[in-house]
């Protein structure tokens, strides 16, 4: 059954185009993921789903009897009320009835008997309709969004926006709607209350429509991707990573079919040129024919441009020692708060450290400690020689909200030009009178994009990020993502974006280390040496809960050195047998082209006395080269033995 059409949606604001001929439909029990560049019209899109805009033409069809929810809109919070008032607000009747309940009990206890019949009908619907399940409802889904019952009374006065978000939410998720919208719902969520909504969407029997540029949550809940490109839509089934595949597919496959006919058509123009020039009463009579099956050519057009992207690339410094980072008996607390104590860690050259952990249990202190942000309560944290730092902050502190954004960069840089500085600031999208935009009136998109502008014009060996993806779209993602890959340095870094730790990580330090966040004790943070993946595996087979019992805890620790040697060895092995293919693959080049060398000494070179001196001197090099191999081959095998 469809429950939700839209039938060519088009919008403009000021004369832009914005949304052009957007059609498609979704089924009932469909999640669909919407994907795009910032400024695509994502959000746009949900505004004319809900009503709040109305399209210049086209129309949106909901499915009779089916309610809407989205997220933004339950941002208008009292800030009087408590944080569980506000959630029982999203069931204004069953709240209602239980008022009503209790006024007609006590009048009941006063003697009044005649309520009694009013009292029993309004007891059966309050039953029926779940009365006595919506508070527990309500808990557990706070709970499970990181709200324990210490939360329960506080003011919204006093909340974070990050957990007025998070409230809104619960109170969405609660309600559960038909068509269930939610815009960005991974921003400020940590990785229990991913893990939980995840599970929760997989398992809602309803419509979900998700924004989102968090590629994990979308590989692990969507069936359909819609991606809005270029002002148009485009519907793919699957989830993001199907997506990704078809569209690079589609746009092969429709490039190809393109050039194809493009070479078909300069065939055909040129023979009618051809035919014209000769002038003849049958020439000019086949020009004619071939012009009329040109003009009834259906054309085939070229793929649209894909949208740019920013470009990166870090600058390294001279290389550091081996030991980058040193930090002993690091303690950190805040009033009535401890984060963490005693904390003693070792980083080394060209790790990936990813810091993980709920919210709130000290992971953006940490790496503020690190960065040299804060002051410690107590211990040190000591860099190794020649260490070079970049710091990236999540919350943009280090922008001045009054300059523009050519100066905010020209004032770190005053040895740059005008225009070195121009370029720079392009490499990351700011063209024309963007650079003449305040920093205070930029997006959080836009100011992610400048503070990354800023720190890759210095030099450094050790990045310290503080979730550096958070306010990028996928494709800026995927270019940072790149960068850091070819980055030659150290990387100590935060991050909630699962799909970007996957890609990068080769140690993890987790703080929750599988345990709920109200029973992990401060200071107790859970050193991995090894990918995000292996972590997973290593954590769901091996890591014990709070309750579990010393000798168990034992026996987890023997396990965790029996797999981290087992990893270890098996690390060790798929190094070797790349070496050793790498090795064997630059043989057969190099023997390939001593062949090639050679067929040409005695072919087509041999009456030509520069070339062939030239090709001798290729010969020797190659040959030099290759015996550098087969004694490099050898002691590759002998080494391989030891695997075996």
């Amino acid at each position: 059954m469809i429950v939700l059409n839209c039938d060519s949606l088009t919008l403009s604001f000021a004369g832009e185009t914005v949304l052009e001929d957007i059609t498609f439909f979704i089924n009932e029990g469909d999640r669909l993921g919407i994907v795009g560049v910032n400024g695509a019209g994502k959000t746009t899109l949900f505004k004319l789903i809900t009503g709040e805009y109305s399209p210049d033409s086209g129309a949106v069809f909901i499915a009779k009897g089916h309610s809407l929810g989205i997220l933004d809109q339950y941002l208008d919070f009292d800030d009087n009320s408590t944080l569980f008032e506000e959630m029982l607000r999203s069931y204004p009747e069953l709240t209602a009835m239980e008022e009503r309940l209790n006024s007609l009990h006590a009048a009941l206890d006063a003697g009044d008997i005649s309520r009694a019949e009013a009292y029993a009908s309004l007891h059966d619907r309050f039953t029926r309709e779940g009365g006595y399940e919506y508070k527990g409802r309500c808990r557990g889904t706070l709970k499970s969004l990181g709200f324990d019952e210490s939360f329960f009374d506080l003011k919204i006065s006093v909340l974070s926006g990050g957990q007025k978000t998070r409230l809104a939410l619960a109170r969405l998720l609660t309600v559960e709607p038909d068509i269930l919208m939610l815009d960005e719902p991974t921003n400020h969520l940590d990785m229990d209350a991913l893990f939980w909504l995840e599970s929760f969407l997989k398992n809602y029997r309803k419509t979900v429509i998700v924004i989102s540029h968090d590629r994990y949550f979308l590989d692990s809940t969507v069936t359909k991707v819609l991606e809005i490109e270029n002002k148009s839509a485009r519907m793919y089934n699957g989830n993001y990573t199907r997506f990704v595949e078809q569209k690079a597919s589609d746009r092969e496959i429709q490039e190809r079919h393109w050039r194809n006919q493009q070479k078909e058509i300069a065939r055909i123009e040129a023979y009618i040129e051809q035919q014209r020039r000769w002038g003849r009463e049958r020439n000019i009579i086949a020009a004619e024919s071939r012009q009329k099956q040109l003009d009834k050519l259906e054309r085939v057009e070229r793929p649209d441009a894909l949208p740019k992207s920013i470009r990166l690339r870090f600058r390294k410094s001279l290389e550091s020692g081996d030991d980058v980072l040193h930090i002993r008996r690091l303690t950190k607390g805040y009033p009535g708060k401890p984060l963490f104590k005693n904390e003693n860690l070792l980083v080394k050259k060209r790790e990936h450290v990813f810091i993980l952990g709920h919210n709130g249990c000290g992971k953006s202190t940490l790496i503020k400690l690190i960065a040299g942000k804060l002051e410690p309560d107590g211990g040190s944290v000591e860099y190794g020689y020649n260490v070079d730092i970049g710091y990236y902050d999540q919350e943009n502190q280090e922008l001045c909200d009054s300059n523009t954004v050519l100066d905010e960069l020209w004032n770190d840089y005053p040895h740059l030009t005008e225009t070195e500085i121009r370029n720079a600031l392009a490499l990351f999208l700011f063209r024309g009178d963007d650079i003449e935009k305040t920093v205070s009136v930029l997006s959080g998109g836009e100011r992610a994009r400048l503070t990354l502008c800023k720190l890759i014009l210095s030099k450094m060996n050790l990045l310290i990020l503080d979730e550096p993806t958070n306010h990028l779209d996928i494709n800026s993602r995927e270019v940072l993502e790149k960068a850091l890959l070819d980055f030659g340095g150290t990387i100590i870094a935060v991050s909630h974006d699962r799909y970007f730790i996957s890609k990068l990580a080769t140690r993890i330090l987790d703080f929750n280390s599988g345990a709920s966040p109200d029973r992990v004790p401060p200071g107790q943070l859970f050193d991995f040496r090894g990918t995000y993946p292996e972590y997973l595996e290593y954590k769901e087979k091996y890591l014990v809960s709070d309750s579990a019992d010393s000798s168990s805890k034992g026996a987890v620790t023997e396990s965790r050195e029996q797999y981290e040697a087992q990893k270890k060895a098996q690390s060790d092995r798929r190094r070797h047998e790349g070496r050793l293919r790498r090795n064997a693959d630059e043989i057969a080049k190099l023997e390939a082209k001593l062949d090639g060398i050679s067929a040409e000494m005695h072919g087509e070179a041999a009456s030509d006395a520069e070339r062939v001196a030239e090709l001798y001197e290729s010969q020797l090099a190659a040959e030099e080269r290759l015996l550098e191999l087969y004694e490099l081959q050898e002691e590759l095998e002998q080494q391989g033995d030891e695997f075996d």
